[in-house]
């Protein structure tokens, strides 16, 4: 065994002894809320198709116009000859929805993030990220080169006290956070992070991914109770509500500007196909056309919350704190013999001890079927 051979197996065996190797199962969506799994077809409340647009009649066939028209591919960087028609009306419809004068659209959110934060800060600057932000916001702090301290989860006091401690040490600060966090489902307080950010001249991003088209009325975690919180670096992602796949940053036109030029998981990445571009501008105008549509996530996840009397939910991600990995596990084998697809999540996607179910509700859910999955999973429960 060569030593290459060696050194994955031996981290192989450590992650297996933890219950804690990670492996692919093929699984087929046959349409908005079922899947094939294991040779079952099982109600899936793992998946973050929240508004079950990846199957939307009208998506579908935006997505498969845009290929006869443009082919399957960009072709290159957009900086080259991948920009094609599609991405400026894509950008504007973002802009509008977001509060925004501009936009720029990345191959991924996580693309998007790990370009964007090290655009803006360098090395002689301050990267703050909130302890649960998702991993492109730790990536893209490292990257920057800057100083990268993490404050606790949505905790402003202890912001405050870093900021009071460090910003004048550094040339800028970035203060970054998701709108709405992945795996617990929670909100950031994103006022309260605004003002903090306005009284020590530090520059805020949100990564809305799990906000968009399903919080503030569909235009995401900004939004939030009618009222935009002051916000200069929206981004988020094109693959969850949205349905497809890419990403985004919404921002003043000099900032943007400045992205499309130097951010280099923009600069240096082909250009997203038309298809996911077209699909996009046709999921953002139902959207907009149907709000009380893009509520029904986070109403189907109040009627789960409610039945098992947790705290009201106030996104579409409710999770069941197990604690143990393997237990986790066991759980989710448990409610896929009855029907249902919520998998186990586990460290270092989680804290350690925190290993858990992440239910995930869409549109299309059944309240029946909502209120047997809240059933299903009362026995496995922490009484903790």
């Amino acid at each position: 065994m060569s030593s290459l051979d060696a050194f994955a197996a031996e981290k192989l065996a450590g992650l297996r002894q933890r219950t804690l190797l990670r492996t692919l199962v093929e699984t087929t969506r046959t349409d908005d809320i079922w899947a094939l799994r294991n040779s079952r077809r099982l109600l899936s409340f793992s998946c973050n198709d929240y508004l079950n647009l990846s199957h939307h009649p009208a998506v579908k066939a935006a997505a498969i116009a845009a290929v006869e028209r443009y082919g399957v591919g960009a072709g290159a960087s957009r900086l080259v000859t991948g920009n094609h028609p599609l991405f400026a009306e894509l950008e504007t419809r973002l802009a509008r929805l977001k509060g925004a004068e501009a936009a720029c659209v990345f191959g991924s959110g996580y693309l998007a993030n790990a370009g964007i934060i090290p655009t803006l800060a360098g090395a002689s600057d301050l990267v703050l990220v909130d302890e649960l932000a998702h991993s492109c916001m730790m990536a893209g702090g490292r990257l920057s080169g800057g100083r990268m301290l993490a404050f606790r989860h949505n905790d402003l006091a202890h912001l405050e006290e870093l900021l009071v401690q460090h910003r004048t040490h550094h040339r800028h600060a970035l203060i970054a956070t998701d709108g709405v966090f992945s795996m617990d489902g929670d909100l950031a307080p994103l006022h309260g992070l605004a003002a903090l950010a306005k009284a020590h001249d530090a520059w805020l991003l949100a990564d809305d991914a799990h906000g968009i088209g399903v919080v503030g009325g569909g235009r995401g975690s900004s939004f939030i109770d009618g009222t935009k919180a002051d916000v200069p670096l929206q981004m988020g992602t094109l693959s969850k509500a949205i349905g497809g796949y890419g990403g985004y940053l919404c921002a003043s036109q000099p900032v943007i500007d400045l992205i499309k030029s130097r951010a280099r998981t923009f600069v240096y990445s082909t250009g997203l196909p038309p298809a996911s571009v077209a699909a996009a501008i046709a999921a953002l105008d139902l959207i907009v056309a149907e709000p009380h549509y893009a509520a029904l996530p986070v109403a189907k996840a109040r009627l789960f919350t409610r039945r098992l009397n947790l705290p009201e939910a106030v996104s579409p991600i409710v999770p069941i704190v197990i604690g143990d990995a393997k237990a986790a596990l066991e759980a989710s084998r448990g409610l896929e013999e009855q029907g249902f697809l919520v998998v186990a999540i586990r460290p270092p996607t989680v804290p350690p001890g925190t290993a858990r179910l992440r239910i995930a509700f869409t549109a299309l859910h059944p309240d029946a079927e909502v209120e047997r999955l809240a059933d299903a999973i009362r026995p496995y429960m922490n009484p903790a």
